[in-house]
């Protein structure tokens, strides 16, 4: 299998759109259709169909009770809401006094719905599958195409409303059908119980502890300190603190990605936080506030980096020449490994462009500049 496949997988992770949880919910759902190996899929050469009411159905199921929680899980930015709240809150509300999530998904499997509740279940199934095709499976690989419907392909229309049972069968037979190209198949047919985290080694680990625990802990009790990062906003708010006052000592502040002289600087991680947990000092960089809000989450070019290579440098000076100890270890560890401490600028300014480098083009984080 080509490692393009797998590379451009991962871009699309990172790098296509976030602001709702849309894309994750097509990308588990298509996986979790293909693990089940249904029956349904259509296998070709060149693509694979599948019909999407089984990707409504798989909606239902994640969405139903992330709704239904005590807890406001934030599914979209903004305040905004999502396309079919209003909808599924209703189903919600129509199952609440007859068993629930649970009485509802069996009714959608098995008993059918019941005749009072079809035409709330109806309204849900026609929102969420224009949802899906309109907004995930538009935009999903067009950070790689530069083309909407790049991966997904809709085949076919809904077809018109018949009366009778509503299941999954009925949506099935009246939701249209979609397909992806062969080779991504092929992939999520290997690795997608990796992907959506089934059989990730973190989900391995914890379902480990609770059969050791004799069912006494879950797994999200587990997960939770398994999943526990070490730095915290202490640790920010103290790197800040040391670089912020070398700055106020240097009297003139350039940020380091414009080389202009700024009055009002923001520390910026060059490598994000939300990347990397690094709260290194050779890390923390200034930048115009401005500036710093553009660069978001991005990850600055091989290019970026040789440009601004004399300012990274003067900064590293700074740090060095008063945090000298600390500054070391941090840098010995995270960009020079074996190499002497004496080669530190030319190496670490290197390792730095690597690093990026990976990022984008490996790992698919988004270039900036």
């Amino acid at each position: 299998m080509q490692d393009r496949i797998f590379s451009n997988i991962s871009n699309i992770v990172e790098r296509d759109s976030k602001s709702t949880t849309y894309k994750y919910a097509l990308l588990r759902a298509v996986i979790d259709i293909i693990q089940d190996n249904s029956p349904f899929i259509n296998v070709s050469s060149e693509r694979v169909s599948f019909p999407t009411g089984l990707v409504v159905e798989k909606w239902m199921q994640y969405y139903y009770p992330i709704m239904e929680s005590d807890t406001t899980i934030p599914q979209i930015h903004g305040n905004t809401n999502l396309a079919f709240d209003k909808s599924l809150r209703k189903v919600i509300d129509g199952y609440r006094s007859i068993g629930g999530f649970s009485a509802f998904y069996n009714d959608l499997r098995n008993r059918g719905i019941p005749k009072h509740l079809r035409a709330d279940v109806l309204v849900l199934a026609g929102q969420m599958r224009d949802t899906i095709t309109r907004m995930p499976m538009k935009y999903i690989g067009r950070s790689l195409e530069q083309q909407y419907y790049s991966i997904f392909r809709v085949e076919s229309g809904r077809s018109k409303r018949s009366s009778g049972e509503v299941d999954v069968a009925y949506l099935i037979d009246q939701f249209g059908s979609f397909s992806i190209p062969a080779d991504y198949f092929q992939a999520f047919r290997l690795l997608g119980s990796f992907i959506n985290g089934q059989d990730s080694l973190l989900f391995k680990w914890a379902e480990f502890s609770v059969n050791a625990s004799g069912g006494r802990l879950s797994v999200q009790e587990v997960l939770n300190d398994v999943l526990k990062e070490p730095i915290t906003e202490r640790d920010v708010l103290e790197s800040k603190k040391i670089y912020n006052s070398l700055l106020k000592k240097e009297g003139k502040v350039y940020c380091v990605w414009t080389g202009k002289r700024i009055t009002r600087y923001a520390v910026d991680h060059v490598i994000p936080f939300s990347v990397w947990k690094n709260n290194d000092l050779w890390n923390l960089l200034p930048s115009s506030p401005a500036t710093n809000g553009q660069k978001a989450d991005k990850i600055p070019s091989p290019d970026l980096i040789s440009q601004s290579k004399d300012l990274i440098l003067h900064y590293w000076d700074l740090v060095h020449k008063s945090q000298s100890e600390r500054f070391e270890k941090e840098f010995q560890v995270a960009l020079l490994g074996s190499n002497p401490f004496s080669s530190w600028r030319s190496v670490g300014i290197n390792q730095l462009s690597k690093n990026c480098e990976y990022l984008i083009f490996t790992r698919g984080y988004e270039k900036w500049l």
